[in-house]
């Protein structure tokens, strides 16, 4: 039953009054009533309440009873006018009962469960009539409850109900009208009830614990709330009792009425604790305390739960205590509360000095020393408080923050002083936390790593993440983890930040020009970060200097302080101010070397002295606690001159600084050596005789200029000295195990004039130099992690922080980074390992971290390809491993290309390539290019010609079913097919990679295996270029060298060499259009064509020329220079004498010279010649020569065109030039015509004569001079007809009738030649001679003999055509008779030889009359007469 009725009272005391509706007056009535009825009947069952029986037998009732009843008339009257009735009125009653001390507990059980149900019925709110005062005196009767305990579980009844009805008060809308005396009363009984529950039951402890958060909870919620006007407190002696004197006063409460067990109470725990502070914590003397509560009753709230933490030190437990362990169980509890207040508090504590200043001093003191305690459970508390407070106050904690992290996380989690594996658990668990914090990193590393007087904090942190997360044994232990989640919590939140502002890199360190004082430098806006930035980049960079010359200073301080002028970090002649700061401002220096330094006699160091202490701000301090803080800088050299020194220089910065007592600086100096006796004395062990206050009151008599100090004024210096010693060797940059507080009291004195603690939005302002600072640590470390690692969520984490790390890299353009971390993960596919072949596709199936690695490889590889430089060669050197064992597919290389439209014709090459004896392979070795993915694994299995395969297990397929899933995954293909929006660099190293890798097997023996990987190399070679052709420049030199490469060592047909010459002619084609200014260049390039091996360019021939022939087709109007056309060509005119590939040949050279269509002065000659080649070509039919010589004829038209086109040149020089030109290609023309009529084949060589009479005749258009005639006899006609006859000799009877045609028909080409150019050879000076030379000619043809015989033709024709010619040279006047003058003249010359041909003739021509009368034709000086025998010849 009892058991239950306690239940009951857990339940009662969660309950929310505010989730209860708010009964009617005649509801409350009933109520009220039945909750007096319930007091009664307890009262009725104890004989002491029962009826007294007076004389004449009156029976009177106690005094208690009767306002019972009382109360009982008036409660159904007042209906619906509860609100105006005086609660006091049927509260008193109930509230008389609690503090009799003549009921016992379960009277004032009930009692107390009637006022708290009144409470919890919503009758008291704000507007209820004097409800300030029934609250009041609620608390009063409560906290002041008498009651006789009968038994040990009614008490704890009690004492329950108690909390109940407290929580309640507080929890009740009324509760603002409760003053800050009330509330402190409520929590200091509370309080009394935890601290005596150690020795009760369970429950009670449970409960009370439970009270006592609540109430904080309540009270400090209600800070946020409060006006943000600051409450100060005056000084002075206390008017209302405090919490202790609240206690102690109240001499007939609770405490007399419980069995005294030994324990402790709060109230000597109190007087403890301010014996240890030395101070009397008292309200203040005015009303503040009767105010509505709120800041005042919060401060004293909190200093009491502070204090609670000093004192636990000194706590004794007692007999009947707890069994938990009180050094962890009560500083646990108090802790607790602490947190709650500020969890609710939250930055409001920050708008109150006092609050903050407990917060500030007190609290972070307990918490470092708490903190470096060796309870796992403490530092986890401890930890969460610090979060806390970094979340809401970190602006006002930024020295604070720093020492907890430093000396406490960070030396915990390094393991150091002793600290066992779960107390480097906690710590490491509270860094992460921090780490999570979102600009956590940032404000740590701008606020002490670019502070020259903190430390580097983000670096250790870094440091140790990335060492601690490395596994000393496999496997993995829970720190390790737990290092990994830090490193990749810190990683990701700088990658999240990525793009939330435009700041790049960091600043480049910068050299400073001259020496300018930054000791005390401060930004001018420490909220806008386009101010801060810049400034702690700056002094990141000073301090990154100060720190070289810091480690030069501890070796050698007179070398340290030159190199540090070196570096314009100090004057180039030294200030003592200057060298003062750098003492006083630097960290890291040796303190020992700062003493020797100050303490020294010379004049210089002297005068650093004096300006090291003018650096300290004394104002309003007493003076033992500046001489901590003084010393607490260096150490106190030990020679009495050099602390004489030392002490002038303080004494002397003080007294200026704080003259209030002290009435000269000597006097400073004499209290100042007296307090360093004093802490000798005290905490020297060796000192058995102590000094005791009055020993060192009197020992400081007169030396205040002739008077006594205020003996208070000595007593307190007296008592700070022996509670806390003043080191004489202070911390080296912390490196004590235990936190002293003389060290703290220095901290809060230099956190008062530290710079502003920079808070950072979301931007990434400082990201670069944190990640220049961790990413290669951090690499180191997730790779080792992800080595080691076998669980799955494990190897996720890394793989996330590596993808971070990547997008990083990327974002601040860390190359080298990027290269490290894709080297680290390539090792990790597997793919790279020697033994990998295709039967590792069954292991790496169900290798969960191979696949993860190569996804996460090619990730990286698709999104941050912009960034990667040495890491492709890793890349690729994957990918030929995937390709090797036939896992990618056999369209990569062409699905990489960006097509933008179908060609037929590619498609036709392809299959004529495979088709092409250089395609074949042997029968037994199925075609790698052939077989699809999932063709690949069937051939995987049988590829032993000799066994059957076995049947791959359905194990088998299903792992290499989940290989084949992870490789379409990673998207390869998309990596080349991106590859035109890589940035230069990173298209540059992909491309070097891609050629040393398809290089590789040209330099060795070459394996079916090898030569694959070259094919596909080249493949995605060419892929990338035609996808970046616009850029085609910054790649065509390897891609040219890589082809050249392969076809010149190359001399039997293969694949490889096929892929590289059509895959040369396809960039040419692609490229043409659309880079003219490269047309040379790539066309040039095709050179290379005619550069194969015989055997190699006969294979290809028929398809080379077909892609010639696409290429010309579309792309002839941008093909310009000789040079180009040349290259053309020249592949054109080989295939004149190939079977398979003439008629495309052909078919390519007639698009270029079809009336002139694509003929140009650039390639005429070249295409002249050309057709001259298939004109003589043997390998197709006739017709297609006689379409040759067609062609070649044809292309006068052009000349003429371009003769008439020159008169438009500007300029004589060029209409010469391109005259010149023309007249040249004209003459190649007739050159080649000539050299096809001596071709074995009648019709064509009677065509090719034909055609070259009309080249001859056929130029009107354009002017051909004299000498060119003349060239053109000797050179064409003249030789024409020398070599048909030594052609008819060599012919057989049977041929000689078809080259008797050709012999007339060029008969009738010199004569028709020779009338065409008569008027202009005519004017010539060698007229004479030509016209012998074709006199002779025509005599040679008259005699000539075949086998004996004549030929009657020739002999027909020759006598015609030269009368025929003889008219017209006499119409013309150029044949006349005249009488020779010294010589033969030309007419006698003339009929000379005309009668070795037909003597007739000139009679024909020049009858006898005309013979007579006829002139003579002088000659033109300078000819020379050949005789007839010399023409002849």
């Amino acid at each position: 039953m009892a058991m239950s009725f306690q239940q009951n009272e857990v339940n009662g005391l969660a309950e929310q009054p505010n989730g209860l509706f708010k009964p009617s007056g005649g509801a409350l009535a009933c109520m009220v009533n039945s909750e007096i009825g319930a007091v009664l009947a307890v009262m009725r069952r104890n004989v002491r309440w029962g009826v007294h029986y007076a004389s004449d037998d009156e029976q009177i009732e106690h005094s208690l009873i009767i306002s019972f009843k009382e109360l009982r008339k008036k409660i159904f009257s007042w209906k619906n006018h509860w609100h105006t009735i005086d609660p006091v009125l049927y509260l008193q009653p109930f509230l008389d009962v609690i503090k009799s001390d003549e009921t016992g507990a379960p009277i004032t059980g009930v009692a107390l469960s009637s006022v708290y149900k009144i409470l919890n019925l919503q009758i008291l709110d704000s507007e209820t009539v004097n409800v300030d005062n029934a609250l009041h005196l609620i608390v009063d009767a409560v906290t002041s409850c008498r009651f006789e305990v009968t038994d040990p579980a009614s008490e704890e009844v009690v004492l329950m109900k108690i909390l109940q009805v407290l929580l309640a008060c507080m929890k009740n809308k009324a509760s603002v009208s409760l003053n800050n005396h009330h509330v402190c009363s409520i929590v200091n009984t509370c309080f009394r009830i935890v601290h005596q529950a150690s020795s009760k039951s369970e429950l009670l402890q449970r409960i009370s614990r439970h009270t006592m958060h609540e109430l904080v909870r309540c009270i400090f919620s209600h800070l946020p709330e409060l006006d943000t006007k600051r409450h100060e407190l005056a000084r002075g002696n206390m008017s209302s009792p405090n919490i202790k004197d609240d206690m102690a006063a109240r001499s007939h409460t609770l405490e007399e009425k419980q069995y005294i067990d030994g324990y402790p109470s709060a109230e000597s725990d109190k007087k403890k604790n301010e014996n240890v502070h030395g101070k009397d914590s008292t309200f203040s003397a005015d009303s503040s305390m009767m105010d509505p509560y709120g800041v005042p009753s919060m401060v004293e709230i909190f200093h009491f739960l502070c204090s609670l933490l000093n004192v636990m030190e000194n706590i004794e437990v007692g007999p009947r205590s707890n069994p938990i362990a009180y050094h962890e169980d009560v500083p646990l509890f108090a802790l607790g509360l602490i947190n709650s207040a500020i969890e609710l508090g939250g930055p409001s504590f920050g708008n109150h000095p006092k609050l903050l200043a407990l917060i500030q001093e007190e609290l972070f003191y307990n918490l470092m020393q708490f903190g470096l305690s060796m309870s796992p459970l403490i530092l986890s508390t401890v930890c969460s408080i610090v979060l806390n407070l970094y979340h809401h106050l970190r602006t006002k904690l930024k020295l604070q923050l720093e020492a907890f992290i430093s000396c406490v996380l960070l030396r915990i989690a390094q393991s150091k002083y002793g600290a066992s594996y779960q107390l480097q658990e906690v710590a490491m668990e509270a860094l992460i936390d921090f780490c999570r914090q979102p600009m956590f990193v940032t404000e740590l590393y701008a606020n002490y790593d670019c502070d020259i007087s903190c430390s580097n904090v983000f670096e250790g942190l870094a440091n140790l993440l990335s060492r601690s997360a490395f596994p000393v044994n496999s496997p993995l232990s829970a720190m390790n983890t737990l290092a990994l989640d830090g490193l990749i919590a810190l990683v990701q939140g700088m990658a999240e930040r990525i793009g939330h502002d435009s700041s790049g890199s960091g600043e480049a360190s910068l050299e400073l020009e001259e020496y300018k004082p930054f000791w005390t430098q401060r930004c001018n806006d420490y909220g806008e970060p386009l101010q801060w930035v810049p400034f702690v980049h700056n002094m990141k960079n000073i301090k990154r200097k100060l720190m070289i010359g810091v480690d030069h200073f501890n070796r050698d301080p007179k070398k340290g302080l030159e190199f540090l002028q070196g570096l314009n970090l100090l004057p180039d002649k030294l200030e003592p101010r200057s060298v003062a700061c750098f003492f006083r401002y630097t960290t890291g220096l040796d303190k020992n070397l700062i003493g020797d330094f100050l303490g020294s006699h010379d004049e210089f160091c002297v005068q650093v002295l004096h300006e090291f202490a003018r650096t300290f701000d004394f104002r309003g301090i007493n003076l033992d606690t500046a001489l901590r803080i003084f010393l607490e800088t260096f150490r106190l050299p030990g020679e009495s001159q050099k602390i004489q020194r030392v002490l002038e220089a303080f004494a002397e910065s003080y007294f200026e600084q704080s003259p209030d007592i002290l009435v000269n600086k000597d006097a400073a100096l004499l209290l100042s050596y007296s307090i360093i006796m004093l802490n000798t004395d005290q905490h020297n062990a060796q000192v058995k005789k102590k000094m005791s206050e009055e020993d060192f009151i009197r020992n400081n008599r007169k030396i205040n200029g002739g008077n006594d100090l205020p003996r208070d004024f000595l007593s307190e210096l007296y008592h700070s000295i022996c509670e806390n010693e003043i080191r004489m060797v202070p911390d080296q940059s912390g490196a004590v195990a235990v936190l002293t507080r003389s060290h703290w009291i220095g901290l809060t004195h230099k956190a008062k004039h530290t710079s502003p603690f920079i808070v950072a939005d979301s931007g990434s302002y400082l990201d670069y130099d944190l990640f220049a600072i961790c990413s290669g640590p951090a690499i180191a470390a997730i790779s080792v992690v992800f080595d080691h690692a076998e669980q799955e969520d494990i190897l996720q984490s890394c793989i996330d922080g590596f993808l971070a790390i990547a997008k990083l890299s990327a974002s601040y353009n860390l190359g080298e980074v990027l290269d490290d971390l894709v080297v680290s993960l390539c090792k990790f596919t597997t793919l790279l390992h020697p033994s990998f072949s295709e039967k590792s596709i069954l292991y790496f199936g169900d290798d969960i971290k191979a696949k993860m690695a190569t996804v996460a490889v090619f990730t990286i590889a698709n999104r941050y390809s912009d960034h990667i430089r040495s890491g492709w060669r890793n890349i690729l050197d994957c990918i030929l491993s995937l390709q090797k064992i036939g896992l990618l597919p056999a369209r990569l290389p062409s699905d990489a290309t960006d097509e933008l439209e179908s060609s037929p014709d590619n498609d036709q090459v392809k299959k004529s390539s495979t088709n092409s004896p250089a395609s074949q392979v042997p029968a037994s070795i199925p075609s790698r290019k052939s077989s699809g993915i999932m063709g690949r694994f069937s051939l995987l299995l049988s590829l032993d010609a000799e066994e059957p395969a076995p049947q791959p297990s359905e194990e088998q397929l299903a792992a290499r079913q989940r290989t084949l899933q992870t490789i379409q995954n990673c998207h390869i293909d998309s990596i080349f097919a991106e590859s035109k929006f890589l940035q230069a660099e990173s298209l540059l190293q992909l491309v070097r990679a891609l050629v040393v890798a398809a290089g590789r097997p040209l330099k060795g023996n070459n394996s079916l295996e090898d030569e694959d990987t070259a094919v596909f190399c080249l493949e995605l070679l060419i892929a990338i270029t035609l996808n970046n052709r616009d850029r085609i420049m910054l790649l065509w030199q390897y891609v040219y060298e890589h082809i050249a490469n392969v076809v010149q060592s190359t001399v039997m047909p293969c694949t490889l060499v096929e892929k590289a010459v059509f895959g040369l002619l396809r960039i040419c084609q692609r490229l043409l259009p659309y880079k003219e200014n490269l047309t040379d260049e790539l066309l040039k390039s095709l050179q290379l064509v005619l550069k194969l091996d015989a055997r190699v360019a006969d294979a290809y021939c028929e398809q080379i020329t077909q892609e010639v022939m696409h290429l010309v087709k579309a792309n002839a109007m941008q093909i310009r220079s000789h040079m180009g056309w040349r290259t053309i060509i020249s592949l054109l005119s080989i295939t004149a004498r190939h079977p398979e590939a003439s008629e495309a040949g052909f078919e390519t050279l007639s698009y270029i010279m079809s009336e002139g269509a694509h003929l140009s002065p650039a390639n005429y000659v070249l295409c002249v010649n050309a057709a001259r080649q298939f004109a003589e070509s043997r390998v197709g039919n006739v017709e297609r020569s006689v379409k040759s010589l067609d062609l070649m004829s044809g292309s006068v038209v052009c000349l003429v065109t371009w003769f008439h086109q020159t008169k438009e040149a500007a300029g004589e020089e060029a209409v010469i030039k391109m005259s010149q030109d023309i007249l040249e290609m004209w003459m190649r023309l007739v050159q080649g015509l000539r050299k096809v009529c001596i071709d074995n084949r009648e019709e064509v060589r009677n065509h090719a004569i034909l055609l070259l009479q009309r080249c001859l005749t056929g130029v009107d258009g354009i002017h051909i001079p004299s000498d060119l005639w003349l060239q053109c006899f000797d050179l064409v006609i003249f030789t024409l007809l020398d070599e048909l006859p030594e052609m008819a000799q060599q012919h057989s009877p049977k041929d000689y009738r078809s080259m008797e045609g050709s012999m007339v028909l060029s008969l009738k080409l010199l004569s028709k030649a020779f009338l065409q150019s008569l008027l202009d050879l005519s004017q010539s000076n060698s007229f004479c001679q030509l016209w012998l030379k074709v006199l002779g000619c025509m005599e040679r043809y008259m005699n000539m003999r075949f086998r004996g015989k004549r030929s009657e033709k020739i002999h027909e024709l020759v006598p015609e055509l030269l009368k025929n010619t003889l008219l017209v040279m006499k119409t013309s006047g150029i044949l006349v008779q005249s009488d020779p003058v010294g010589g033969d003249s030309f007419w006698q010359l003339t009929w000379l030889h005309v009668k070795n041909i037909s003597p007739s003739l000139q009679l024909e021509v020049f009858p006898s009359e005309e013979h007579a009368k006829a002139g003579c034709s002088p000659l033109p000086d300078g000819n020379v007469l050949v005789p007839p025998k010399e023409t002849a010849a």
